[in-house]
C-alpha cells in the first residue's frame, strides 16, 4: 500500500476559550486533488496553518507525516523546504513590485551574492507558462485584475517546487471564467505530479474537481469520502457539513410585496473624476415594499458602484439623475445622510470595509447607531450589551462571548455581525453586496432565512450577487447590469441563468 504523502494525526490546537481543532485525522495520496469542506469555524483553515507552519510545533498538539517521515515546522519555511505551499483568499503580493519580483520574492536567484534579474525574468516567464498567464513578467502586480494575481500566487509556489499546494477559497474573489480557469489548471498540476489541498464552500466546484473529500465540523474530522466510488454528492456534502438536511438552500417565502415604491431611481448617471470615465449611465430601477431586487451582471458591470453612489457618495462620484427614497426626492453627500434617512449597505468586503476587525462583537454592533445609545454624549454600556446580545441571539452569532475580537470569528459569523450592525440602525432599504461570499453553506442558509424574515416584516432588500442561482433563488425581480447600464428586468419567474448571461455580456 503506497504512503500517503501527508498525513495529521490527532491534531489538537485550542485557541483562548475555545478548541478549534480536536483530534483531526487528514490524509492525503500522492498526486490528488484533496478538498477540504466544512462550515465556517470548522476548523479546516486552522488544520492548514498548523500543516504550514503558521502555527508551529508546539503550540498544538498531534503529528505530522510528510512521506511517511515525522515533520516539525517552527514556521513557514520550515514547511516551505519540503515542498509545502500555501495560497491564502487574501493574496499576499507587493502591488508595487513586479510580476517576476514577486514570483521570486524571499529565494532571489542571486550569483556571487547580486541578484542575477536576467536568469530571473526568465525563470519567471517559465513559471507563467506553466500556469497558462499571458502577461508581462515586468508588469506590476496592481495592473493585474485578481484572477491572473492568484495564478502569480500559484507562479510563485511552483517556483519553490512545491509538492503540496494548498488554496484556501482560491475562487471566492473570481468571476465565473477566471474561477474555471483556476479549476482547470488545478487538474493540469495533478496531472504533473502536483498534489493539491482546495478548501472551499463552493460545493459545485469540489464535486467538479475532487478526487477525495474530507469533512471537518466543529473541529473534528466526520468522514472522507472518495469521488471515483460515487460517495460525493452535493446532498451528501450538505449533510455532514451541517449535521442535517437541507431539502433546499433557498429556503421558501410566504410574503406580499406592496404597491409602494420604497426607493426609485431617475435617469441615474456616475462618472468618476479619478477614473476619467462613466461607471453608470441613465440607471432607472424601482424597489418596492417587502421587495428582493436581485442586480446581476459580470466584475466591473457597475453594480458596487450603484450602491456607493446611493449611500452617500463616499468615493466622490459626480452624479446625476434623481433618487426618491419612500417618497421624497433625496441627495446624501455623506453615509450619516443616507443611515438617517433609512437607507443601509453592507458591503462585499467585510474585513477591510465592514468591520473593525480588533474590536468586539459588542463594539462592532453597535457602531453605526451609537447615538441611539448615548445619554449625554455617553454610551450607556448596559444598554450597548443589551443590544449586541439580542442580535447575537437573533442571528445565531458563534462567539464565547460579545466580547471576543471580530478577527477570531469565522468568516460565517463575521458577516452575520456586519449584518447586526446594519440592522441596528432599522432601515427601510437594505442593500447586501455578496451577502454569502466566502461562507459555507449553513451560515448561507441561515442568512437566506434572515433576508425572508427581513422582507415579510416589510423591509425593502437590493441584493447584489455574482452568483447566478443566489440570484435566482432569492429575488422577487431581477435587474441585469452590464457595461454601466441596465440592460434587462426580469420577474423570477421568467429569468434562466442563460437569460441573465445573455443580457450580462457586453458586446
Amino acid at each position: 500500500m503506497e504512503i500517503p504523502i501527508l498525513e495529521m494525526r490527532q491534531i489538537t490546537k485550542e485557541f483562548p476559550g475555545v478548541r478549534a481543532l480536536d483530534n483531526v485525522t487528514f490524509s492525503v495520496k500522492r498526486g490528488e486533488i484533496h478538498c477540504l469542506v466544512g462550515e465556517n469555524g470548522a476548523g479546516k483553515s486552522t488544520l492548514m496553518k498548523v500543516l504550514s507552519g503558521v502555527y508551529p510545533y508546539g503550540s498544538y498538539s498531534g503529528e505530522i507525516l510528510i512521506d511517511g517521515q515525522p515533520q516539525r515546522f517552527f514556521g513557514i519555511a520550515d514547511s516551505e523546504r519540503v515542498g509545502i505551499g500555501i495560497i491564502y483568499q487574501e493574496l499576499a503580493l507587493v502591488p508595487e513590485l513586479t510580476v517576476y519580483e514577486n514570483i521570486f520574492l524571499g529565494h532571489e536567484i542571486s550569483r556571487n551574492g547580486v541578484i542575477d534579474w536576467n536568469e530571473t525574468i526568465r525563470r519567471a516567464d517559465e513559471m507563467l507558462r506553466k500556469v497558462r498567464l499571458d502577461v508581462n513578467p515586468a508588469a506590476k502586480i496592481r495592473d493585474l485584475g485578481v484572477g491572473k494575481q492568484q495564478l502569480v500566487e500559484i507562479a510563485k509556489a511552483l517556483s519553490r517546487e512545491v509538492k503540496i499546494l494548498i488554496l484556501d477559497e482560491p475562487t471566492a474573489a473570481l468571476n465565473e471564467n477566471d474561477s474555471e480557469n483556476l479549476l482547470n489548471l488545478l487538474r493540469e498540476l495533478r496531472d504533473h505530479g502536483v498534489t493539491c489541498i482546495l478548501i472551499s464552500h463552493k460545493l459545485k466546484e469540489v464535486l467538479s474537481v475532487a478526487d477525495t473529500v474530507t469533512v471537518l465540523r466543529d473541529g473534528k474530522t466526520v468522514c472522507t469520502l472518495d469521488a471515483h466510488k460515487g460517495e460525493v454528492s452535493e446532498q451528501a456534502l450538505i449533510r455532514n457539513m451541517v449535521g442535517r438536511e437541507i431539502a433546499n438552500i433557498y429556503p421558501p417565502r410566504n410574503h406580499q410585496i406592496s404597491d409602494e415604491v420604497m426607493l426609485e431611481l431617475r435617469n441615474w448617471t456616475v462618472y468618476s473624476p479619478e477614473l476619467g470615465r462613466y461607471l453608470l449611465r441613465d440607471v432607472n430601477l424601482q424597489v418596492r415594499k417587502g421587495e428582493i431586487v436581485g442586480l446581476a451582471g459580470l466584475m466591473g458591470a457597475g453594480r458596487t458602484e450603484l450602491a456607493l453612489s446611493l449611500f452617500g457618495n463616499a468615493p466622490g462620484y459626480r452624479i446625476s439623475g434623481e433618487l426618491w427614497l419612500k417618497g421624497r426626492k433625496r441627495a446624501f453627500r455623506h453615509p450619516r445622510e443616507a443611515i438617517a434617512a433609512g437607507l443601509a449597505y453592507v458591503s462585499e468586503d467585510r474585513k477591510a470595509k465592514g468591520l473593525v476587525l480588533i474590536q468586539d462583537v459588542r463594539q462592532n454592533i453597535t457602531l453605526a447607531n451609537l447615538q441611539a445609545l448615548a445619554q449625554n454624549g455617553v454610551i450607556n454600556r448596559n444598554a450597548e450589551i443589551q443590544v449586541a446580545e439580542g442580535y447575537r441571539k437573533s442571528l445565531n452569532i458563534k462567539t464565547p462571548t460579545i466580547e471576543q475580537q471580530v478577527v477570531n470569528l469565522s468568516g460565517g459569523n463575521q458577516q452575520k455581525v456586519c449584518l447586526g450592525k446594519w440592522l441596528f440602525v432599522r432601515p427601510d432599504v437594505l442593500i447586501l453586496d455578496e451577502p454569502t461570499r466566502g461562507i459555507d453553506v449553513g451560515a448561507k442558509y441561515e442568512i437566506y432565512q434572515l433576508m425572508n424574515r427581513l422582507v415579510e416584516e416589510g423591509m425593502s432588500i437590493i441584493m447584489i450577487s455574482s452568483e447566478l442561482p443566489e440570484v435566482l433563488g432569492m429575488s422577487d425581480r431581477i435587474y441585469v447590469v452590464s457595461g454601466g447600464r441596465i440592460k434587462g428586468e426580469l420577474p423570477v419567474a421568467a429569468a434562466t441563468q442563460e437569460k441573465i448571461m445573455e443580457l450580462a455580456v457586453d458586446y
